[in-house]
């Protein structure tokens, strides 16, 4: 065989392998980036703006801590509203809680059955009729 006939089978290897991983990109249906609401989340994006600038102006951020399998959550004030538990890698994953703190403005959550690695922290809350919103990433073990 000469180098001819070498070089005409590695093109052809390497074209079945593209056109290979093409069709497989094609049939998933499964993709972490895209995200289904886009159009929603753009024309509230100011409002999302002016929630995260209340968290600044307020000095309201709350302070995240593990806790023996649990997440606690203490605000600076009680407060009401929502956490997200967002899944950077599984979208499946993710989770949502209603906030309602008690009388030391800690709200609590276990962890302990979540999958290990990465999770983006959500909290959407109200305090004294003022909205807030806050995001965290969070590393769990």
């Amino acid at each position: 065989m000469n180098w001819g006939t070498k070089l005409v089978i590695g093109m052809a290897c390497f074209m079945t392998m593209i056109i290979v991983y093409a069709v497989l990109m094609m049939r998933s249906d499964k993709d972490a980036l895209v995200d289904t609401d886009y159009y929603e989340k753009g024309i509230n994006y100011n409002l999302e703006y002016r929630k995260k600038s209340h968290v600044r102006q307020d000095r309201a951020e709350p302070k995240l801590e593990l806790r023996n399998d649990s997440l606690v959550v203490t605000f600076a004030r009680s407060a009401t509203g929502q956490l997200r538990m967002i899944r950077t890698a599984d979208k499946a994953l993710d989770q949502q809680y209603e906030i309602d703190t008690d009388t030391a403005k800690v709200f609590t959550i276990p962890v302990r059955q979540k999958a290990r690695g990465l999770w983006k922290v959500q909290l959407d809350w109200t305090s004294m009729g003022r909205p807030y919103l806050f995001e965290k990433e969070l590393m769990l073990p």
